[in-house]
């Protein structure tokens, strides 16, 4: 394809993305989907530091993750969580990437904030999301507490395990092998 448009290794990276997060999803089983969240595929959303491109496998997978979800039975929500969970690892990513495109070559920058539109993103959507559908309105106390552990969760995934992957792929730039196209 012409330098505009999305090259193969493009789409490559992008289906591979949403198939690792969609896989990493149904890993972590029940805990992947309600009130409390343990998604291990959420460290997949620092990825965005390296690659705009990861941000659409993101998207892909989670959306895919949350339809798959949702007809097995293990998400409880249902496919609202495919619309308004997809929309916030979308806004997360974004937020991420924008993190690293200011902070360039500020890695230790990078890495403190990078985890943190994920956690924030999601305790607020999918948290406001869970209040609405289990309680049918927003009320207040339920929502703090949904937040609460949805971020919880996220911040678990995001700053444990996702802060040892992007210190992996800065070692000696690996992800520069990866990602060998920085601009989609």
């Amino acid at each position: 394809m012409n330098r505009k448009g999305l090259s193969t290794n493009k789409l490559v990276q992008i289906a591979v993305i949403g198939a690792l997060y969609t896989a990493l999803t149904f890993v972590s089983g029940p805990l992947a989907f309600g009130t409390v969240q343990f998604r291990l595929s959420e460290v997949l959303t620092l990825l965005p530091l390296f690659s705009p491109v990861s941000i659409w496998g993101l998207v892909f997978g989670c959306f895919f993750s949350n339809v798959i979800g949702f007809l097995t039975g293990l998400n409880p929500i249902g496919l609202i969580d495919a619309v308004a969970g997809t929309s916030a690892t979308l806004l997360a990513a974004l937020a991420t990437y924008a993190i690293g495109r200011v902070f360039g070559q500020n890695r230790l920058m990078q890495s403190i904030l990078a985890p943190l539109p994920p956690v924030v993103f999601n305790g607020i959507i999918v948290g406001l999301e869970l209040t609405l559908v289990f309680n049918g309105s927003l009320i207040w106390g339920p929502f703090w507490g949904n937040l609460l552990s949805v971020a919880a969760g996220e911040a678990v995934v995001c700053y444990l395990p996702g802060l040892v992957m992007v210190g992996v792929l800065y070692r000696n730039d690996f992800y520069r092998k990866i990602f060998p196209i920085k601009q989609i």
